[in-house]
């Protein structure tokens, strides 16, 4: 399961340098996402609206790059290691409708932000800060659960179809977490402990269970049953 492309110089820990590659990639590919759905968006408020909530992801993403080059790494060959993971998650989960794009980026943003902060327990002080930064909502999220929200007060039957994605929705990103970490021995190590000898996959499985949960708390806010 080890994987040789993990390397770092120095001290600087392995598992912490796959981590902000992950999440960089991760808010590279939100950005895409918002963005996507801001053109699509039915009015030129939620336009403008989307379209500042994908420049705040840009924003993120460029505070985690700049964290690597000051570990002395190159963001684009360790991003890229992540790439494949990103791709296979969207393709198995293209939106059929604009409400279902906006609950996929409420879902997606609200684990990896739940993500962050487990992540953050085990790393340097200043890597934590830029993490801490990189994971601060703002409210952005507020207009995709009124938009929500509004739409299944008019048609309930929006709501059923939509908790019906989310649950598909989180089961996959978890999965897909959990790939990933599997092909990532120094990342797993990181999240169960910072480093411990040997992996703790129980208490991996143990951090998966919280992500689930913080999900069905988060559901229960965009007015969906889980």
């Amino acid at each position: 399961m080890a994987n040789a492309e993990q390397r770092t110089d120095g001290d600087v820990p392995a598992g912490v340098v796959d981590l902000l590659g992950v999440l960089a990639c991760g808010e590279l590919s939100a950005f895409g996402r918002l963005a996507e759905d801001a053109r699509l968006a039915p009015t030129l408020h939620l336009t403008g609206e989307l379209s500042r909530m994908a420049a705040r992801e840009l924003e993120h993403h460029d505070l985690l790059v700049e964290r690597l080059r000051e570990l002395g790494q190159d963001p684009e060959v360790v991003m890229n290691r992540f790439v494949p993971g990103f791709e296979a998650f969207h393709q198995r989960t293209r939106p059929a409708t604009w409400l279902e794009g906006l609950v996929k980026a409420y879902v997606g943003d609200g684990i990896a932000l739940d993500f962050y902060g487990e992540a953050a327990r085990f790393v340097d002080d200043r890597t934590r800060e830029v993490i801490e930064r990189a994971r601060a909502d703002d409210g952005k999220t507020d207009l995709i659960v009124d938009t929500v929200r509004g739409a299944v007060a008019v048609d309930p039957r929006v709501g059923g179809r939509l908790a019906l994605w989310a649950r598909r929705l989180v089961g996959e990103a978890l999965s897909q977490g959990q790939r990933v970490a599997a092909e990532h021995d120094s990342l797993v190590e990181l999240l169960v402990g910072g480093g411990r000898d040997g992996v703790d996959l129980g208490g991996l499985g143990a951090m998966f269970t919280r992500l689930t949960d913080a999900h069905t708390e988060r559901l229960s806010r965009l007015g969906l049953s889980s």
